[in-house]
């Protein structure tokens, strides 16, 4: 039988400290990092979206991020097989592929083997749903799946109407949310995977995330998204992230700047609290807590060690 790929994946909620591990990680056990963030993939996107510097990779090569314009839109099985192609790609070359990020849904995809295309299909369904999205919009649409699969609704962006559609094509035809289908698939594990998650006392995280809001801030978020907003990007799935919509509402004159502030702290604050809920309820994580890390040498041992174990793999240390 063939052995499966080794792979690492760092996945934990927004300013959990997942960056400053990975390139730790990939140092240790000579490794190239795939950004498996939904939005770092955005080029001009880089302050509201935490994206590395040059400075921060320390040389560390690192895939999958600015390879999209922000008016594109990208899909869960563009990125999917994106990143399954870069692992093996990384992997022909005698490195660690070392996948981080904290969009749940899109990490499950690579690494779990689900099969989609095996679920009941309704083409004449699906062609009145076409149309429909086409008459009452995508947003509108959403909102249906919303009612009645309220859990992947919160997973698929209104923009990328080919999954909804699908979403409410599985639920025709079953009866079952896509989600459920999912469960039911016990998909198998596709690589040899560690995989690690990063937590954190609520209310530390949530102070972390309302001070590195204000970083992005002082570091020129307005300006970046005032950019966006001047070239007249408007309905497209990169100005629906967190931290582009809040300041849009600012520059559209439905909020203060202040309140546009707040509500990014807000919505972040939320988001991570989403984040946390989808991982503990969707993936065997082996989870470290970073909330009283007084040896931030300690804790990269203690993980390093476990990586060592799953994987059988030697650190450079």
């Amino acid at each position: 039988m063939e052995s499966k790929q080794k792979l690492l994946a760092i996945i934990g909620p927004t300013a959990v400290g997942k960056t400053k591990l990975s390139i730790e990680m990939a140092k240790r056990f000579n490794g190239e990092i795939i950004s498996g963030d939904s939005m770092q993939i955005y080029r001009g996107m880089d302050i509201g979206t935490a994206k590395i510097t040059n400075d921060e990779t320390e040389g560390i090569p690192h895939h999958l991020i600015d390879i999209k314009e922000p008016e594109d839109s990208f899909s869960v099985a563009e990125f999917q097989h994106l990143v399954r192609k870069k692992i093996a790609e990384i992997a022909s070359r005698g490195k660690l592929p070392i996948i981080v990020g904290g969009t749940g849904l899109y990490i499950q995809s690579v690494i779990y083997d689900y099969n989609f295309s095996e679920a009941p299909a309704d083409e004449a369904f699906r062609l009145i749903l076409e149309e429909r999205a086409r008459g009452i919009g995508n947003e509108a649409l959403h909102l249906e799946l919303k009612k009645v699969d309220p859990e992947s609704a919160a997973q698929i962006h209104p923009n990328n109407v080919r999954r909804v559609i699908r979403a409410l094509e599985i639920y025709h035809c079953t009866g079952k949310m896509m989600s459920e289908y999912q469960k039911e698939q016990q998909p198998d594990l596709l690589y040899n995977i560690a995989l690690i998650g990063l937590t954190m006392d609520r209310l530390k995280l949530y102070e972390r995330i309302n001070t590195r809001v204000q970083l992005m801030m002082h570091e020129g978020l307005l300006e970046e998204v005032s950019g966006l907003h001047k070239k007249g990007l408007r309905d497209c799935q990169s100005i629906q992230a967190i931290g582009y919509k809040e300041i849009y509402d600012f520059l559209d004159g439905r909020a203060t700047l202040e309140e546009a502030v707040e509500n990014l702290k807000q919505n972040s604050r939320r988001y991570a609290k989403r984040q946390l809920t989808w991982f503990r309820n969707k993936m065997d994580v082996e989870w470290f807590d970073m909330t009283e890390v007084l040896d931030f040498s300690k804790k990269i041992k203690e993980i390093s060690d476990y990586v060592e174990g799953k994987l059988q793999v030697k650190s450079n240390t």
